[in-house]
């Protein structure tokens, strides 16, 4: 409630006087401006109060201002009072509790909630209205309301406006209208109005905005427009009847703008993505995608958080394509695709849970066939978006598009004193439609792992151990559990106080249950078992030398070595009658002897007192094996591996690794990765890579440059130089202005170009596939 007993300052005693001499017909002014009350501050070039009816007038740079007591802060001697005496409920001193009072209404504090501007006010002491004109201006918390003239009820905050301005800092939202209403304390009325969600400067034409016969903007957070037009510079080019606009921060219900897309196989594409808010720890997006070849592609993407640990997205998209034709002869002999199926989609999805004292993992990535994610990797669908919103919720995204074999697991894991146990479930989805029915995908139902390391008592050994039990299933092909036990005691050794050491001495016994599914045979016996010791010792020390500079701006080094040799051993033992699961089950003699050197520069700024570290930046590893099982292979030296890490700036990197045959004199293997970006927002990368082995001969590159006054462009590009073929180019051009964006993007590969045209609006829909 507002101004109910006037409080007559030192200033305004002839003001005291007014109902007195106001009996006698004089009208009583004052020349001192300021006036207040508990809740509102006055203030004015002139303000003149009339006694019948009971009401104030002020012209002339006139602020009113709504002043709110604060909660009190505990006194000293509150603070002082243990939580002892509460509990037992003991009495505070009389003489004490006065004190607190005084204290209080001393330290009394107020916050500015509303201010209200005008040339001119009235104000009406008992009906608590006010009417003002002329540069009406009032300000609250979250919004701005400018007028020519308006009527203000201050007691509900209700009133009405003309020829007004509204902005509100969430969304940036900006309205104006002939006239606006104001209904309650965040909610409006606009009457042959426009609006715009994003900052305007004064007399400022808008690049776009929403017109409309009646506008409400609601508690809920919506702005709800009737008779709406969509305009570009006030030119009005689309019309609805009923339109609603977002204009909180909060997640609403509605509409997403659109993607529209061309591609040469899948025709026009239009996608318009609806948003369900259920509540404020779940959503829902649908995406009802139309593609003028194919049909009717529906997806959607729910999405919830239950804590910052908890959290889940599950997408799935659908298409009966009108394509997947044997009758499309062109269609396939063109693309090269060789699916069979008219039914196709992804389903695809991941959730992160701790449960008590469980960590918990699930990913499902379920496709059709081996040729749906290359062809459908284009728009907030595609493969491509998809993995980029999993990679930003989760860290982890999915296997390449290329992967036949996709991978479904659940994962569950607990640590405890040294120990951890894991149980994993991995069931496969092969998405190979040609595929035959011999030797299907190999699941594993379960995996349980129990490892540790724990210290031997009053001695400086280490028991250690890794056991492991997997049951493998298939359709079809050779199957059966296997269980691994993998004891081992490790210590240092005293070589010295240079010198670090450590030795370990292990055992490894692996027993199989054979068992067959399907019409496999197995030639062996259904049980088998492997054992066998394994030794290793590693002697490694560690040089270090600083460089330091004189001044403190100047850049100073620490250069670290370590030289290191390790020895491994295994002896050679037979594994014909293996079944072959995995790499576990093939396991290589080793008589091996491995040495190498790794060296760190660190660079950083100032002098031995003072220095600002910039760790790693540069690396440089050497490593090469000698095989002792000098029957086994003529040539014992292994390929020299080598490895360089440079860091030459802080937003820049750059990685070289190789491995150099020495009896050839050639280079098996190159990888090089580079990457750099900067403040304004423009990266670049590349990698080459090179495996003579795997005839692997290839260049990938992305970059963004901002290039001026809004524009910016980007690319991918993936090139195949041992096949002589550009796997896939990807290019965008993005024009961002204040208040909205235009991208336009393409995607060719050797089968296909899509074009795709997404035209974003600040601050309507949202950002699909936020981090929750």
């Amino acid at each position: 409630m507002f101004l109910r007993l006037l409080r007559i300052t030192h200033f305004h005693f002839f003001l005291a006087l007014c109902p007195f001499l106001f009996s006698w017909g004089f009208i009583c002014q004052a020349h001192a401006e300021k006036a207040a009350t508990e809740e509102w501050n006055i203030s004015a070039d002139k303000i003149v109060r009339f006694e019948n009816p009971n009401s104030i007038i002020a012209q002339g740079n006139v602020v009113l201002t709504k002043q709110e007591k604060l909660p009190p802060k505990k006194t000293k001697a509150e603070l002082k009072r243990s939580s002892w005496a509460e509990l037992l409920e003991e009495k505070a001193n009389e003489a004490e509790l006065v004190a607190n009072d005084i204290d209080r209404a001393a330290a009394a504090e107020f916050q500015t909630t509303m201010t209200i501007k005008a040339d001119w006010i009235a104000y009406d002491v008992d009906l608590e209205l006010i009417k003002a004109k002329g540069n009406v201006y009032i300000s609250t918390k979250d919004n701005q309301l400018f007028a020519k003239e308006g009527v203000l009820n201050l007691v509900d905050e209700t009133g009405k406006f003309s020829n007004a301005t509204l902005t509100r800092n969430q969304k940036s939202l900006h309205l104006e209208g002939k006239t606006i209403e104001k209904t309650g304390v965040d909610t409006y009325k606009i009457v042959d109005g426009w609006a715009i969600t994003c900052k305007l400067e004064k007399n400022e034409t808008p690049p776009w905005s929403f017109s409309s016969s009646e506008t409400d903007v609601r508690q809920e957070g919506y702005a709800v427009l009737k008779h709406a037009k969509f305009n570009i510079r006030n030119v009005p080019i689309f019309y609805t009847p009923y339109l609603i606009v977002p204009v909180s921060t909060t997640r609403h219900t509605g509409f997403l703008l659109p993607e529209v897309s061309f591609s040469d196989n899948n025709g026009m594409g239009y996608n318009l993505p609806f948003f369900l808010n259920i509540s404020d720890s779940a959503d829902v997006t649908f995406y009802p995608k139309y593609l003028t070849n194919r049909g009717f592609m529906p997806g959607a993407e729910f999405r919830y958080v239950a804590s910052q640990h908890d959290k889940g997205v599950f997408t799935a998209n659908y298409l009966d394509d009108k394509l997947s034709d044997s009758s499309e002869n062109d269609y396939y002999s063109n693309t090269g695709y060789t699916h069979d199926n008219n039914n196709r989609y992804w389903l695809r999805g991941k959730a992160d849970h701790s449960i008590a004292d469980w960590q918990t993992r699930l990913d499902i990535d379920i496709v059709s066939d081996q040729d749906y994610l290359d062809e459908f990797d284009n728009g907030v669908t595609g493969f491509s978006k998809t993995q980029d919103r999993y990679l930003d919720v989760f860290g982890r995204g999915f296997q390449a598009q290329s992967i036949t074999e996709r991978e479904n697991t659940f994962n569950t894991l607990r640590n405890w004193d040294g120990m951890w146990l894991q149980v994993n479930l991995l069931a496969i989805d092969d998405a190979d439609t040609n595929a035959s029915s011999t030797n299907t995908p190999l699941m594993q139902l379960p995996s349980i792992d129990f490892s540790g390391v724990i210290p031997v008592k009053e001695t400086n050994l280490t028991f250690g151990w890794n056991t492991n039990y997997v049951d493998y299933w298939r359709e079809d092909g050779i199957g059966g559990h296997r269980f691994d036990f993998n004891p081992s005691l490790s210590s240092p050794i005293p070589l010295g106080p240079y010198l670090e050491s450590r030795t370990e001495l292990g055992l490894r016994d692996t027993f199989y249950v054979v068992e067959t599914y399907g019409d496999s045979e197995w030639d062996h016996k259904d049980t088998q078992n492997r054992f066998y010791p394994e030794f290793g010792i590693d002697v490694a020390t560690t040089l270090q030398k600083d460089y330091f500079s004189d001044s403190a701006n100047d850049w100073s080094y620490t250069h670290q070595v370590r030289p290191y040799v390790k020895y491994g051993y295994i002896p050679n033992i037979n594994q014909n009658d293996l079944p072959q699961f995995d790499a576990e089950d093939s396991i290589n003699s080793v008589n091996v002897i491995t040495y190498g050197i790794d060296n760190y520069l660190n660079k950083f700024l100032g002098n031995e007192e003072t220095s600002d570290n910039l760790n790693n930046f540069l690396e440089l590893k050497l490593e090469q094996a000698y095989d002792l099982n000098a029957e086994i292979s003529n040539h014992p030296f292994s390929d020299l591996y080598s490895e360089l890490k440079w860091m030459p700036l802080s937003r820049s990197s750059i990685s070289y690794k190789n491995s150099f045959d020495v009896y050839d004199s050639k280079f098996n293997r190159h990888l090089l990765e580079g990457a750099y970006s900067n403040s304004r927002g423009d990266s670049v990368t590349i990698d080459y890579s090179f495996n003579d082995t795997d005839d692997i001969n290839q260049i990938n590159g992305k970059f963004l440059l901002n290039i001026m006054n809004g524009w910016s462009v980007g690319g991918e590009l993936k090139h195949s130089i041992s096949h002589d073929q550009t796997e896939e180019a990807r290019g965008s051009l993005t024009y961002t202005a204040a208040c909205w964006s235009i991208r336009l993007e393409t995607r060719h590969t050797p089968v296909d170009t899509t074009y795709l045209v997404t035209f974003n609006l600040a601050n309507i829909g949202f950002p699909l596939g936020v981090g929750l």
